[in-house]
């Protein structure tokens, strides 16, 4: 074959090497960001709520039958973020913002609204992050630029229940990486304690262990491919997004909590979070739980455990 020839097919075959990789980068990122049919099913995440958590269905009902159970919405340019808040029985000015995980809603989320107003008298807010709920958004963020948005819904909260308040903020699993990312930042004087439950170090460990897991790949090239589009799309990269580069910056009172047979977010990366913190923190495995399943398997306990930890960090 001649040496022409031979550079000819060798520029096809990497121009089609190069679009197939293209192609399956742009695959990940929209499998990755824009699945997002279960957070949209409001309907379904009631029925889910009160399959699983039946005591929260009937409280949920007479938060409904009472219109105690109120919308609100804020704006990003033409974007519109709904949340859902709720006022507690007796005027007080413990808050609670709640930030539902992956492919979830506000909705999904309300066992946690349950804890902090039913059980503990908090008022609280839970936002739909974007691309979920009824809230508008093109992908699902994974937490980090989400930081911002939560932290604009923690001033608003803030407001909303009368100012100069007393304010957890509780994730779940994305809700929890979403948490730790917004304790990176600097915080208004209300703000004081973050409770996160199995959240993860970061969006790329993250999708590099989904990609070997689901895919049986490694995370090079294609996860890098997938991260560069990103970049150029939607102005945010897997690297950047790391919750464990914010919690490392973080000065208030953080409560981990994790599974131990958590294998969506591996356990392990919950005492990789936990070294890298600073200052007060404590740390609750719970045995025998996969992921996200700590409050249904030790609603007791974990109610116990997060009023402990919340009282004293309001009088820190």
């Amino acid at each position: 074959m001649k040496r022409g020839k031979v550079l000819r097919v060798g520029l096809i075959t990497g121009c089609i090497a190069l679009t197939l990789l293209g192609a399956s980068g742009l695959f990940l990122l929209n499998y990755a960001l824009r699945s997002n049919h279960r957070g949209k099913e409001i309907q379904g995440s009631y029925h889910y709520i009160y399959h699983e958590y039946p005591f929260v269905g009937t409280w949920i009902d007479s938060l409904q039958q009472a219109n105690a159970l109120r919308d609100t919405t804020i704006y990003d340019g033409d974007v519109a973020l709904h949340a859902y808040y709720i006022r507690a029985a007796k005027a007080t000015k413990k808050v609670a913002v709640i930030v539902h995980g992956y492919q979830d809603n506000a909705i999904r989320m309300l066992m946690i609204g349950y804890l902090y107003n039913h059980d503990l008298a908090f008022n609280v807010l839970l936002p739909d992050l974007r691309y979920a709920g009824t809230s508008g958004g093109t992908h699902i963020q994974m937490g980090w630029l989400d930081r911002l948005d939560v932290m604009r819904w923690m001033q608003l909260s803030n407001t909303l229940f009368g100012g100069d308040t007393n304010m957890v903020v509780h994730g779940i699993s994305m809700g929890a990486a979403t948490s730790m990312m917004v304790s990176g930042e600097q915080q208004p004087n209300y703000v004081k304690c973050f409770v996160e439950d199995c959240g993860y170090t970061s969006v790329w460990e993250q999708f590099k262990k989904e990609i070997k897991g689901q895919f049986h790949l490694p995370a090079f090239p294609l996860l890098d491919t997938a991260n560069l589009l990103c970049k150029k799309i939607y102005g945010w990269s897997f690297k950047e997004a790391s919750a464990l580069k914010q919690v490392k910056k973080c000065h208030l009172p953080m409560l981990f909590i994790h599974g131990d047979s958590d294998l969506y977010v591996p356990t392990a990366m919950v005492h990789t979070l936990y070294r890298a913190k600073k200052g007060a923190k404590e740390l609750w495995i719970t045995p025998n739980t996969k992921h996200a399943e700590s409050y249904k398997n030790y609603r007791e306990e974990y109610t116990k455990r997060v009023k402990k930890f919340v009282e004293k960090a309001l009088l820190f």
